[in-house]
């Protein structure tokens, strides 16, 4: 058994792991989320709210979690979720987080807030999805979406829930910054933490120069220490459902809106023909308050016609996978627990947090007495009070 076997048992264990590893402002950007992070600790919360009813005396030994989603089959009901700036967390972060998805056949979506170009990306992992905020103007979007289709992408997200930049007060607390700035409390973090500093930043900076959000817009974004780099993430409060109209007319392949919470906003995507929505409260990144993905599933997944129902937000277990494939979802994305397995292992640390996933699913559908994944739903739990 290695060594990050031996440590990390399951997802939990990853983001203690995470914290001795990273700088205080690093590891604060991925754990926290918004104001008193009340949306991130709901999305948690909602899977205890639901209690399994296992069944018994059933045989279960040619059972399978492998999943058939958009004309392909996956050999789990989960991915990996879109996560910005991973390549300052472990080295070549988007190009690990890819590469160990490709090895077990999971999908994995990469953040237009990403350090490392898209086209390097793909080539690493041809099934990659790209996940996209849209810029400022018709012009700078219908660019963006050619140079995706450009690069050989087939499955296009857009996220929905970035009209304003939020107040991450927790990351101002710890030290972190969009654009990031030299401190001298930044320093001596990085000396408290140098398999981080030497590892992953400095030997990034060595290797490929400066970061640069890469991938933003059909051009070059401006570098992670540029003043002006806020300017890469504004100007979107006048987006509307025409610009996704817009992208769904200049993009041929796979559509899915990102960040839908209400019923009304899945039937507006259906009609402006997104082929799948991502049911998500951006990880507790946006509105503080918004409600826990889990809690609003079941109504918005019975309001989505024939597209597919996807989730992100809280999972941590196979359980809760389970739980939210019960209440309607086709499929699910792991975030946090991954970078924070990058941040650990890089590759090795992904694949072993994938792994986990794999062998709890295994194990929870034959205590729950079931053999394919079809034979889930609301049946299956008991809702407990607190859940909508």
């Amino acid at each position: 058994m290695s060594d990050i076997a031996q440590r990390a048992l399951c997802l939990d264990d990853f983001e203690e792991l995470s914290r001795r590893r990273l700088p205080r402002p690093i590891f604060g950007y991925i754990a926290g989320a918004t104001e008193r992070n009340a949306a991130l600790e709901d999305s948690a919360k909602a899977y205890s709210e639901f209690h399994f009813l296992p069944r018994v005396l059933r045989d279960v030994s040619p059972r399978s979690y492998k999943r058939t989603i958009f004309g392909r089959e996956w050999a789990a009901p989960f991915g990996i979720a879109p996560m910005g700036m991973a390549a300052l967390v472990a080295y070549r972060g988007d190009i690990a987080l890819a590469k160990a998805a490709k090895a077990a056949n999971i999908p994995y979506i990469l953040s237009g807030s990403s350090l490392i170009r898209m086209e390097e990306v793909i080539a690493a992992n041809p099934d990659a999805w790209f996940q996209a905020y849209l810029p400022g103007n018709s012009t700078r979007v219908e660019a963006l979406v050619d140079r995706v289709a450009a690069a050989g992408f087939e499955t296009l997200l857009l996220t929905v829930d970035t009209a304003v930049l939020p107040s991450r007060e927790n990351n101002v607390r710890n030290g972190f910054s969009t654009p990031l700035k030299p401190s001298l409390r930044l320093a001596w973090d990085g000396m408290l933490h140098p398999r981080w500093t030497f590892g992953s930043f400095m030997y990034t900076w060595l290797k490929h120069g400066m970061p640069h959000f890469e991938n933003s817009f059909a051009e070059r974004g401006a570098p992670i220490l540029a003043r002006n780099v806020l300017r890469d993430f504004t100007a979107r409060d006048h987006l509307n459902w025409e610009h996704l109209a817009l992208i769904r007319r200049r993009w041929k392949g796979r559509l899915i809106v990102k960040g839908v919470m209400h019923p009304d906003d899945a039937r507006r995507s259906e009609a402006e023909g997104a082929d799948g929505i991502v049911v998500s409260n951006h990880g507790g990144r946006q509105l503080d308050g918004t409600a826990g993905t889990l809690r609003v599933l079941p109504e918005i997944a019975a309001a989505s016609g024939n597209m597919t129902v996807m989730l992100d937000g809280g999972l941590r277990r196979g359980t809760d996978v389970l739980k939210a494939l019960s209440l309607g979802a086709d499929f699910c994305f792991f975030g946090r627990p991954m970078l924070h397995a990058a941040a650990v292992a890089g590759e090795e640390g992904i694949s072993h947090a994938i792994s986990l996933m794999k062998g709890e699913l295994d194990r929870d559908m034959a205590l729950l007495g079931v053999n394919t994944l079809e034979e889930l739903g609301p049946h299956v739990l008991l809702r407990t009070s607190g859940v909508a």
